[in-house]
């Protein structure tokens, strides 16, 4: 049965370009990003490892850890990394799986094998604390990812996670946010006793409540 949001993101050991990990000892008590590229000296993948080093203090900041994966063995990816840095001008800073027999890749569903039997497609898993898939997206592999809609995604599963409220459309950090219709308005008075903007009985707007918004 395919991966899907709310299960236990399988754990798994394997080789990267900074030794032998465990995932769930990689992420600690901490958050992860797990993403796969299709293959190495690829050029879309070129721009986003280099992306992905040059917000990794972005990552850091919301206490999430970065890996990436391909196919491809150890030695194909460090022979790979002077070029992104060359081209880029952002070094690779965190781990990228070696997945030659395909092990972590199946456990994900990362081979589509209609989009292409051989590579695994641009998947992107955001994993919590808890271990449990909070995010899922899938790009094929001719479209590069935007990272910064990643810490965005990011930014609104942890304040959701701490507060009962949803983000609208477009929301970011700082912008008002919505109170889960789940919460009754006596629930809500005690939640957010400043009050709040109702345009419906189910859309009930309040500032966003994470300190340093």
């Amino acid at each position: 049965m395919a991966l899907q949001l709310g299960d236990t993101a399988p754990n798994f050991t394997a080789e990267t370009t900074e030794g032998k990990i465990d995932l769930y000892e990689y992420m600690g008590d901490k958050w992860a990003v797990l993403f796969s590229h299709p293959a190495d000296f690829t050029p879309v993948c070129t721009t986003e490892l280099a992306e992905v080093g040059r917000l990794k203090g972005e990552f850091e900041k919301r206490n999430c850890k970065v890996l990436a994966l391909s196919v491809d063995p150890v030695d194909s990816h460090k022979g790979w990394l002077g070029d992104i840095e060359e081209t880029q001008g952002h070094a690779v800073n965190y781990p990228i799986i070696a997945d030659p027999d395909k092990k972590v890749s199946e456990l994900y569903g990362m081979i589509h094998p209609n989009a292409d039997p051989k590579v695994t497609v641009r998947s992107v898993f955001v994993i919590g604390p808890d271990k449990k898939v909070k995010l899922m997206i899938t790009y094929p592999p001719s479209t590069g990812r935007n990272f910064e809609e990643i810490l965005r995604v990011i930014d609104s599963l942890q304040l959701t996670a701490d507060y009962k409220v949803a983000t609208p459309v477009n929301w970011k950090h700082g912008d008002e946010v919505i109170i889960v219709p789940s919460m009754s308005n006596e629930e809500a008075k005690k939640a957010f006793p400043q009050g709040w903007k109702e345009l419906k009985p189910y859309l009930r707007l309040v500032p966003d409540p994470k300190p340093g918004a």
